[in-house]
Formats: structure tokens, C-alpha cells, sequence
């Protein structure tokens, strides 16, 4: 054994003189092990030695196709103190797989055993990674962006999303990618975009739900987003969906896995299933019989990961003759290259030398606060905002002012520190201010104590405070555990139903009636809302003593400082929404529904209350000397200019929208094709140049291909859509060329 150890499972697992065994072989045969000459029986440290050649095979496989189920499975025994000299032969049958080793092996830690590597180099680059912590949001692959589209705002996940818009989407998907992963050799971290393809809801039903849309719907919707992700975002891995697709289930589906992402795409990373969706294929899709068929269908038709269990019947699979030697290598290829592309089996890989404490450092915090500040949406603001430092009195009311909860959101690690909105007004105003606290109601409860006698038990307390300050910022909304993914933290809405999606768009009970009780006071109410997508605004909205709107979303662990700052000027708000918000729910088509049809800012026949693209600002932006000029390849130079015709420093999205005047498909409004962010200072003007692709002209047909039709066209551009809301909120209509080509 040339001195090298051999693998031990824990100090009692040793066998005694007196076993006999017959030893099995790669397809349950009896044979001798590799290097063995003769006899039938073994003496007891060849028995031993059999049964570290199974263990090992045992947890190749299992690296092999990323079945990290079986790893739980393996700690499970070690716990247990199961060994592998007490499994009968059809057991073994199930474990020994051998490769024909040279009996030259390397130890290497698994779950609480030791296996054996015969690869020096590889088992030196095992053995140089830690061994401990690897748990959720802890790794290096994370399975993120999700870029589903939020075609309803109903839907729990949507606030995981880039919003409704599919060119939207894929930009700042494209950003997120090359951020995470990094310009240099190795990948800083993997991506991994999700959930391929057409999902976004009913949580409830995700499981055995059938997404039926047209091929148009699909192209020129619920793709282009993965499309600009993986073709141009070079996204390490894409991540795919519960829910069937035109009657594929997404996690197996030749359509959307070969011929889509692979084929057409040239895919060349790690495909994953959603988190035990194979086993969905037939135990609820019920398009497979048995747990090998799944595996079988998923495997072959390039699902490389399963995130789940039904991969251990791989071999099963495999003997059955569902899958080949080939489609497992293959797999393999594809999971092992992301580990590869990190780094992990090299020393000289850079990132290997981040240290410790760069982890929620100064730069890193300041980032945070400046994201959340960047996404900070002003819906309504009657002269109310910026408010005045020097005040001395000031009220801060309701379930979210002073909770983490709806700052972190659904999938989140844990940050250094997290500061609440009332720790950041508190902050930012110092002592000389006295802010009079009050919880005001729970999130969703009838009551905030228990043992209170009636609901209500804290409006009382927040009139007080509202009426003693003259003045109160009010913070209401959702969080993580009315808003998510199915049962993921038992998600509510009420005491007796569990599920992840809204109900309605309504406010729960206990906060309108804490807002209608602060409302009757006639005190002036500034409104944060924290929630993760469009809710019933429009009470809210008409309300005379609600002077101001704010969209916080969850705004991160930093967030009460960004929320903070907004509100007393020393952030400019310059958010604008990536989702409709609707004036009622009666607009929305039904839930299940996955046309397009009256669906998001693009299709809807409808007036929204606050528009995609809409915010305002405390500053002015004046638009002039709006150009539109073709060019040889069939691309579109469109210029325009922007001022800051205020007294402070803002910045603004400018948007460039597209509308066709001929086709009969296209959108049934416009599309937006173009943005940018512009800082100006107060007087400055500066011109925005942008290049609309020829594709940005084109429309999608019925069987879903992207071609030219029609040659007249409007080019919109300014700081919000061209719709008559957008324009009564804002007080000025972007500037509008026309375009033939």
C-alpha cells in the first residue's frame, strides 16, 4: 500500500478473523478484487480493503453526477455508525463499482469517513479545501439571478426578480453575472440563472403545474431574458423550473434543455434541477412511472445536477439501460468544469487570498447603502419632501419601522449588522431630536400582545405619538414570511392557510385599520412601503393627510440608513419601478393564466395607478433635441439631451421606448429598448447617446421567430413611458420621434 493510509469509517467498523466473504463485482457478479490472485474466500484485511474500494466508488459516484443527497446520506450513517461490513450482498451489489485502481490512494475526509484518491494532484487540491462550513449561502456557486418575469404581482417569488419587462430583465441580469463572476481567469464566484423557463407561479400548484403558452409569448417574453444571460452573461449555470412547460416538465424538457439552451444557445455550463423537481416527474407531473425514469429523463435530456435525491437511482437507471456511461460522464464534464472555472483545484488562483475580514467591511457597507439608495422609488411627495433635519419632533409608526424582517427578503446569508429604519432615523437625526416610537399594529396579526383583550391593542399608542409629534413616518408592508417561496418559512396570510403568494394586492387588515386610525387625525403621514411588489396603493394614494409615498422594497441589511437618508434629502430618490402597480386586482387576468394578453405596461388595456418606468424625483429633468439616424448594419443612433432644471443634485434613468406602427405583432403599446443612468448636477446638461440594435425593431411572430415587419416607428425618450399617466404624474411627455426604416 506504498504507506498510505487506508480509509477507516470510525474505530469499531474494523472486521474480525473469523469473516468470510465473496466479493462483487462492477455488475453484482462475484469476483476477486483488483490485484487479487485466486481463492475464493478473503482473510480479513482484503475484506476490509473491499470494502473501502465500495465506499470509494460509492462517493465517486456520488461527486461524479453532484448527487449531494447521497453526501447527506452518508453522514446520516456515519452518525449512525452503520458500516459497510454489515450490508448483505445485494447491498454491495449496489455500491461496487469498480475503476481498476493501481492500489496507490490518497486519504481524503467525507462526511465524518475517509475515502481514497488515486490522482495525487487531485487528491492535493482536495485535501487543500476546508472541510467544514459548507453550508446554504456559504459556497461559491450561488443560484442566482432569478430573471423569471413578474407577469403578476401576486406571484410570492416576484420580488426575487428584475421586474415585468424581458429587456430589463436581461440587462440587469447580464450586470448581476459579470459582477458575480468577475473579468479575470478564474470565476469569482458562479451564477446561476433561474428558473428555466416560464415560471412564476401559483406557488401552490408549482409542482404539478402546467405553464401553457404560445410560442410567441415564449420568444418574445419569457426568454430573452436567459437568452441575453447566457449568450452574452456567460452565466455559469442555468437552473431550471418545477412547473411543466407545454407539457415538458422544465427540469427534463428536451425543448427547453437541447434544443433551446444547449443547441441553439451553445450552453456549455452546469444545468440544476429546482430542489427535488425530478421527483416531481412522477410522483405529480406523473409523465414517468418510476424514480430511475426520472432520472433517466432528466439526465438525458441534460439536466446535470439533481438538487434533491432522484439521481441516487442513477444506477439503477444505468442498469435498466435508460441512461449510458456517457451521458454520466457528460454530467460530469459539465459539473466538474464550474469547479474548474473557480479555482479550486489550483493554489495560484487569486481569490484564495481574500481575507477574513474584507467580509462586511466599510466599502462593503457603503455599497450596500448605495444600492438600496439607487432603489428607492417616490411615488407621491406633496411638498412634504425632503423632510427638515432640525425638527424637533418627529413620530415613527409601524410594524416595519423597527424590524429586520422586511429588510433581507427571502434567501439571504447573515449580514455583520442590520439597521432598522427607525435605527436610521435615529442616526441621522441625533439626539436633539425626540422621536416618539410606536409598533402600531403587527404585520398581520389581529393583535400585537397575545394576551391583549381586543385587536387594535397598539393603534391607540400610535395616534398618540402621531398626534404629540405633529408629524409621523409610517412603515408598513410585508416581509419574507407573507411574501416567498412555498413553505419555505411557513409563509402566511392568515393562521390556518400556509402558502407564498398574495391572496390580493390588499394591505393586511391590521395595518388598514391602524392607517385609517392615523389618517383621521389629519397629522401629515409620510408612507414607506417595504414590500416586494406592487400592492393596493390607491386608498393610500387619495388620502389627503398622506402627504408622501415611499418604495423601499427590502432594501438589504443597510437598509434603514439608505431609507433614512431618502427621506431627509440627503439621498435624491432616482428609482423607477420595474413593475406595474395596478389600481385593483379586478385588472388582473386570472393567476393561472401565462398569455400576455392585458398583461404588464406592454399589453395592458387599462390605466396603471403608478406605471413601470415611473418616479419621481426632488429635482426637475428638462428633455430637448430628441435624433433618431439609421446606420449601415440596420442599428439606430438615438440622442437626446437631459438637464437638471432644479436646485439639487439628481439622477435620472433616461428611458427610450419604441413603438410599431404597422405590425399587427407587435406589442400592443410599446417596448422599452434603452436606459441609462445620468448624474447632473443642479443647471447641467449633458446629451445621452444610445445605439438601438436592429433586432430592437423587430417582432415575434406566432411560431415564435424574431424577424422585421413594419417600417414605421415612434422613438420615445425621457425619464418615464409615454402613456397619459406616466405623463400626468410626471408633468412632462418624453420626446417622441419618428422613425421609417
Amino acid at each position: 500500500m506504498s504507506g498510505k493510509k487506508i480509509f477507516n469509517i470510525n474505530a469499531g467498523n474494523q472486521p474480525n478473523s473469523g469473516i468470510a466473504i465473496t466479493v462483487v463485482g462492477e455488475r453484482g457478479q462475484k469476483d476477486l478484487p483488483p490485484g487479487t490472485e485466486g481463492g475464493e474466500k478473503l482473510k480479513p484485511d482484503r475484506h476490509y480493503e473491499h470494502k473501502q474500494h465500495a465506499f470509494d466508488s460509492y462517493c465517486k459516484r456520488s461527486i461524479k453526477n453532484e448527487a449531494m443527497n447521497a453526501y447527506t446520506q452518508l453522514r446520516k450513517r456515519s452518525r449512525r455508525e452503520v458500516s459497510l461490513s454489515e450490508l448483505p450482498e445485494d447491498a454491495m451489489a449496489q455500491l461496487a463499482v469498480y475503476d481498476r485502481y493501481s492500489w496507490e490512494y490518497t486519504t481524503f475526509p467525507v462526511g465524518g469517513a475517509v475515502i481514497l484518491i488515486e490522482d495525487d494532484r487531485l487528491a492535493e487540491a482536495l485535501l487543500a479545501l476546508p472541510q467544514e462550513d459548507r453550508d446554504i449561502y456559504k459556497g461559491l456557486t450561488l443560484w442566482s439571478p432569478n430573471v423569471n418575469i413578474f407577469r403578476d404581482p401576486r406571484w410570492g417569488r416576484g420580488h426575487e426578480t428584475f421586474g415585468e419587462d424581458p429587456y430589463l430583465s436581461g440587462r440587469l441580469g447580464v450586470g448581476f453575472i459579470k459582477g458575480v463572476q468577475g473579468d479575470g481567469e478564474y470565476l469569482l464566484a458562479a451564477a446561476c440563472a433561474k428558473h428555466f423557463a416560464v415560471h412564476s407561479g401559483p406557488e401552490e400548484k408549482r409542482h404539478e403545474f402546467d405553464a401553457r403558452v404560445s410560442q410567441k409569448d415564449l420568444w418574445e417574453t419569457y426568454l430573452p431574458a436567459f437568452e441575453a444571460c447566457v449568450v452574452e452573461g456567460k452565466v455559469e449555470g442555468v437552473m431550471g423550473a418545477y412547473n411543466r412547460t407545454n407539457g415538458e416538465p422544465c427540469c427534463g424538457s428536451k425543448t427547453l434543455i437541447q434544443d433551446i439552451i444547449k443547441n441553439k444557445w451553445k450552453f456549455d455550463g452546469y444545468f440544476v434541477s429546482d430542489c427535488w423537481a425530478i421527483k416531481d416527474f412522477h410522483e405529480n407531473h406523473q409523465v414517468t412511472d418510476t424514480a430511475a425514469e426520472s432520472a433517466a429523463m432528466a439526465l438525458k435530456n441534460g439536466c446535470d445536477i439533481n438538487c434533491g435525491n432522484t439521481y441516487l437511482h442513477i444506477l439503477s437507471a444505468w442498469e435498466k439501460g435508460l441512461i449510458s456511461e456517457e451521458d454520466i460522464t457528460q454530467a460530469a464534464v459539465h459539473a466538474m468544469g464550474t469547479r474548474l472555472r473557480l479555482g479550486l483545484f489550483d493554489r495560484e488562483c487569486t481569490y484564495h487570498n481574500i481575507p477574513y475580514e474584507t467580509v462586511g467591511c466599510r466599502k462593503h457597507r457603503r455599497l450596500a447603502i448605495k444600492a438600496a439608495e439607487k432603489s428607492m422609488v417616490l411615488l407621491k411627495n406633496d411638498n412634504i419632501l425632503p423632510l427638515n433635519r432640525n425638527m424637533k419632533k418627529l413620530a415613527v409608526i409601524g410594524p416595519n419601522a423597527d424590524s429586520r424582517w422586511p429588510l433581507i427578503a427571502n434567501y439571504h446569508g447573515t449580514a455583520p449588522r442590520y439597521v432598522t429604519v427607525l435605527e436610521g432615523i435615529e442616526a441621522l437625526l441625533g439626539e436633539d431630536t425626540r422621536i416618539y416610537y410606536s409598533e402600531g399594529c403587527h404585520t398581520m396579526k389581529e393583535k400585537v400582545e397575545r394576551l391583549a383583550a381586543l385587536p387594535g391593542d397598539r393603534i391607540s399608542e400610535a395616534v398618540t405619538a402621531a398626534r404629540e409629534a405633529g408629524i409621523a413616518i409610517v412603515c408598513i408592508g410585508l416581509d419574507e414570511r407573507y411574501e416567498g417561496e412555498q413553505q419555505d418559512l411557513g409563509n402566511r396570510f392568515d393562521e390556518a392557510v400556509s402558502m407564498a403568494d398574495k391572496p390580493s394586492l390588499a394591505f393586511p387588515n391590521s395595518q388598514r385599520c391602524m392607517l385609517n386610525a392615523l389618517i383621521e387625525t389629519g397629522i401629515p403621514l409620510v408612507v414607506v412601503n417595504m414590500t416586494g411588489s406592487a400592492m393596493d396603493l390607491k386608498w393610500l394614494s387619495q388620502a389627503e393627510s398622506v402627504k408622501a409615498i415611499l418604495q423601499a422594497w427590502y432594501p438589504g441589511a443597510e437598509g434603514g440608513i439608505a431609507v433614512a437618508k431618502t427621506l431627509f434629502g440627503e439621498n435624491n430618490p432616482s428609482g423607477k419601478l420595474p413593475v406595474t402597480f395596478y389600481r385593483s386586482e379586478d385588472e388582473l387576468p386570472p393567476y393561472e393564466d401565462y398569455s400576455m394578453t392585458n398583461r404588464t405596461y406592454r399589453y395592458m388595456e387599462g390605466e396603471a395607478l403608478y406605471p413601470f418606468g415611473f418616479g419621481l424625483s426632488y429635482t426637475k429633468y428638462k428633455y430637448g433635441n430628441l435624433t433618431c439616424l439609421p446606420d449601415e448594419n440596420g442599428n439606430v443612433l438615438v440622442s437626446v439631451a437631459v438637464k437638471n432644471d432644479g436646485m439639487l443634485y439628481g439622477e435620472e434613468v433616461v428611458q427610450v421606448y419604441v413603438k410599431n406602427l404597422d405590425s399587427p405583432l407587435a406589442v400592443r403599446n410599446h417596448t422599452l429598448c434603452a436606459f441609462a443612468r445620468v448624474g447632473l448636477e443642479a443647471g447641467q446638461e449633458r446629451t445621452v447617446n444610445f445605439c438601438l440594435p436592429a433586432h430592437a425593431f423587430y417582432v415575434v411572430d406566432q411560431s415564435g421567430q424574431r424577424r422585421p415587419d413594419g417600417r414605421r416607428f415612434h422613438v420615445f425618450a425621457g425619464g418615464s413611458q409615454p402613456d397619459d399617466r406616466s405623463c400626468c404624474l410626471m408633468e412632462e411627455k418624453p420626446l417622441m420621434a419618428q422613425l421609417e426604416l
